[in-house]
């Protein structure tokens, strides 16, 4: 339980459009946190997050500057449309109260890291909200692969694809919704990107990039392929690792993890054999037909929930962010290097220059 002393942690929100009344729900449902103000524009909206029980006595502001200057914050969660992160985030971290942001942390990495340097001068808790690493199917299969079930893996697919719908959109496909897939690889992988190669699409929803097909290449030799749009009529929300030993396939909307088995009529093969540098074992890769399908149990839970408890926790204990702004910050690069690429026709390298550091 989330709390400070004998008192519970006190709550806002910034933006209560899809993703912002959603906190404010979560917020007001857990234990040693009280939900006490909420800031939008938007009459309707503030009426929609003080309609339910939870919400309690909720103090709405159309103005997030007057919130902040009137409320005694302990955490805000920043969920406003993307290119205004920057300003709401450092307004926040300016008052010395633990932020998170939604993803992406910024519309490039340059304000990313003003909101960065501006956590650090605050010496404030910054947390980006890449909410698929909460989803507990994910979680099960980074315990997995750490414990070396998968062995050596060869390539990562993402299928991050739905029909389009009407809401503020400042961005692309590539930063609204690749930089889930990106940060997810990043993290199971922990690899970084070494350079990208896309094809996109722009001007049929929207003025950005609306469809993505992509291939980045990882340090560590992993192949990681990114099918993003929302042009398609069904919504689909898929993962898949390659490896030695098999195939795990999470499904993100089921909270489902598959594990296919490598069928192999050679020698037997342990996960992680052969050479460095020189592909897998024979052995890993020797066999004909499907292996046997297992559905890893996973207890289902709402990520939200999850990431807004650990953000809590994390702020009641001062410990590190559940998520650090450089592994947000990096998720950004590789959106705008894929972005290039796609304008471009060409690969590009990511990292060339290192993410550093901004003064405020």
């Amino acid at each position: 339980m989330a709390s400070l002393g004998e008192r519970p942690l006190a709550a806002g929100v910034i933006g209560l459009g899809a993703m912002g009344i959603n906190h404010a729900r979560v917020y007001g449902e857990m234990e040693g946190v009280e939900l006490v103000a909420a800031a939008d524009p938007a009459a309707e909206r503030r009426r929609l997050a003080a309609r339910p029980p939870s919400a309690g006595s909720l103090r709405t502001y159309a103005d997030y500057r007057e919130m902040l200057a009137r409320e005694r914050l302990d955490l805000v969660s920043v969920a406003v449309p993307t290119r205004l992160h920057r300003e709401v985030a450092l307004a926040a971290l300016e008052r010395r109260v633990a932020t998170l942001v939604e993803k992406p942390i910024a519309a490039d990495v340059e304000e990313g890291r003003a909101i960065l340097a501006a956590a650090e001068k605050a010496g404030c808790q910054l947390m980006v909200g890449h909410v698929e690493r909460f989803n507990p199917a994910v979680q099960e299969l980074k315990r997995r692969l750490e414990a070396g079930e998968l062995g050596r893996i060869f390539l990562a697919r993402a299928e991050r694809v739905g029909p389009f719908s009407q809401r503020t959109r400042d961005v692309g496909v590539v930063q609204d919704l690749a930089t889930h897939d990106i940060d997810v690889m990043r993290f199971l992988l922990a690899s970084e990107v070494e350079r990208v190669y896309a094809e996109t699409e722009a001007g049929l929803r929207t003025e950005h990039e609306d469809l993505l097909s992509a291939v980045m290449r990882f340090r560590g030799g992993v192949v990681g392929l990114l099918e993003v749009n929302w042009l398609t009529p069904a919504k689909v929300r898929r993962l898949a690792l390659v490896g030695e030993a098999g195939m795990f396939v999470v499904d993100y909307l089921t909270q489902e993890l598959l594990f296919y088995e490598r069928e192999s009529t050679g020698a037997a093969c342990l996960p992680g054999q052969g050479l460095p540098g020189q592909g897998p074992s024979l052995a890993a890769l020797t066999g004909g037909g499907e292996g046997a399908m297992t559905r890893v149990p996973v207890e289902k839970k709402e990520p939200l929930r999850v990431e807004l408890e650990a953000f809590a926790e994390s702020v009641a204990l001062g410990s590190p962010s559940p998520v650090p702004a450089e592994d947000a910050l990096a998720a950004v690069e590789v959106a705008t290097r894929l972005v290039e690429s796609g304008r471009t026709g060409r690969v590009v390298q990511v990292g060339a220059e290192p993410i550093g550091r901004s003064e405020v």
